[in-house]
């Protein structure tokens, strides 16, 4: 009875299109009020346990970090320099917009500020010069996904919490598939337009090359200063989170001086409402997945899961099926601390690294970024071009699959997830 009436006021909250945040608060709210063994301090007592973790620090930092340096004028440099490396190629706007999320990506670790900083600039240039809207949405859309894959991830922050896998092997453990996935997006690019007949390209300069790469090279460094840190085990995620920040304002006011220390505030208040809606969301969510755990429902899912088979690679596949469908309807924070719990329960039997697991489910999430209705980066690309969505969603079918077909090359062959962080002690 417990776990019917906490599903269906979820549902309810979910049609009448309640913030997502709030849903899962009150519905996790009602189970207290009809469960006579549960004090409602035990509520306030959850939701603080839920964000009251030093790793968790991470997510504010590094959406400092990324204001900061979108302010700064990172993401006109870095978007500059993609251009002279790969704008002569015909169609290049669309390799460019590949090529400055994946630098982007390197810095945020939101997709959201990824689509964001990028479409900004991109898609009002490859309208200019002739490319359809919706295809401009979808490539730089699919291209923000990427702020969740390659490091740093803010998913992967929040997966590490929830299982106590090391941050820094997840980080680097999306290296590879972020970089495969970056140039499969630019090949099935360059293809639709090759046949649409958009074969434009600007002359390439060895010139302009090296003046951009110049002009960028703060940029550029970020995410080798956050990774070698990682790597080299000076520090950890969620302190290179903290350096990443110092380092954007040192960039942004001493180096390019396109801010200055009156900047600051507004945009640490900017970063701060953006993350206290993420820290909320994982605050329910965690109450949610609390009341989850003592009514067993992850067990009795992983009972009727096994019930079905036992076969790993079927079991993976089922994973994939499911997160894909709910990372369609549910917002990716919330998505990771309902449901890990959850798939925590099978993968014992997948016969995975946890940090491989990790990747897979950051992967199948970073697709629900995609879809409607709650693609956020789909949702982010359309609000920049002013267009429909209809358009972009048919439009950025064609990346979804070639996304989808990388997840199974991770899926099944580990050394693409695995490789990298093998070299990790």
């Amino acid at each position: 009875m417990v776990t019917l009436i906490l599903l269906l006021i979820l549902f309810i909250l979910f049609i009448v299109n309640t913030p997502i945040g709030i849903a899962i608060g009150v519905s996790s709210l009602a189970v207290f009020s009809i469960k006579s063994d549960l004090s409602p301090l035990i509520f306030i007592q959850r939701l603080y346990a839920g964000v009251d973790s030093f790793p968790l620090l991470a997510v504010p930092l590094f959406m400092y970090a990324g204001f900061i340096m979108e302010a700064g004028g990172i993401s006109k440099r870095i978007v500059e320099f993609a251009e002279a490396l790969v704008g002569w190629i015909p169609g290049g706007l669309a390799a460019v917009c590949v090529i400055s999320a994946m630098f982007f990506g390197g810095i945020s670790g939101s997709a959201a500020a990824d689509t964001a900083a990028v479409g900004s600039i991109l898609i009002p240039a490859m309208v200019k010069r002739g490319y359809r809207t919706e295809f401009a949405n979808a490539i730089v859309a699919a291209s923000g996904s990427l702020g969740v894959i390659i490091p740093p991830s803010i998913p992967m922050i929040i997966f590490g919490f929830l299982t106590g896998a090391s941050i820094s092997k997840l980080f680097i453990a999306g290296i590879i598939p972020g970089i495969l996935i970056g140039f499969s997006l630019m090949t099935v690019s360059l293809v639709i337009l090759w046949r649409e007949g958009m074969r434009e390209g600007s002359r390439f300069s060895m010139r302009r090359l090296g003046e951009t790469f110049w002009r960028a090279k703060w940029a550029l460094a970020t995410p080798i200063v956050i990774l070698s840190g990682i790597l080299g085990g000076v520090f950890t995620a969620t302190e290179a989170a903290s350096i990443a920040t110092l380092y954007a304002i040192f960039v942004g006011v001493v180096i390019h001086k396109e801010l200055s220390l009156g900047d600051l505030p507004s945009l640490f208040i900017k970063g701060s409402i953006t993350a206290s809606v993420v820290l909320f969301i994982i605050s329910c969510a965690s109450v949610f997945s609390w009341i989850m755990a003592i009514e067993k429902i992850p067990l009795m899912v992983a009972h009727w899961i096994f019930e079905i088979t036992k076969d790993p690679i079927l079991l993976l596949l089922i994973m994939n099926v499911v997160l894909i469908v709910l990372g369609t309807f549910l917002e990716t924070t919330a998505s990771l601390i309902l449901f890990v719990p959850l798939f925590m329960q099978i993968f014992p039997q997948l016969g995975i690294d946890i940090v491989q697991f990790g990747v897979i489910i950051v992967l199948n999430l970073a697709i629900g970024m995609l879809t409607p209705p709650l693609g956020i980066c789909l949702i982010v690309a359309c609000s920049i071009s002013g267009a429909r969505i209809e358009p972009t969603v048919r439009a950025i079918v064609p990346f979804i699959g070639f996304i989808m077909l990388n997840l199974l090359l991770v899926t099944y062959w580990s050394p693409v997830s695995m490789w990298l962080p093998s070299f990790l002690k």
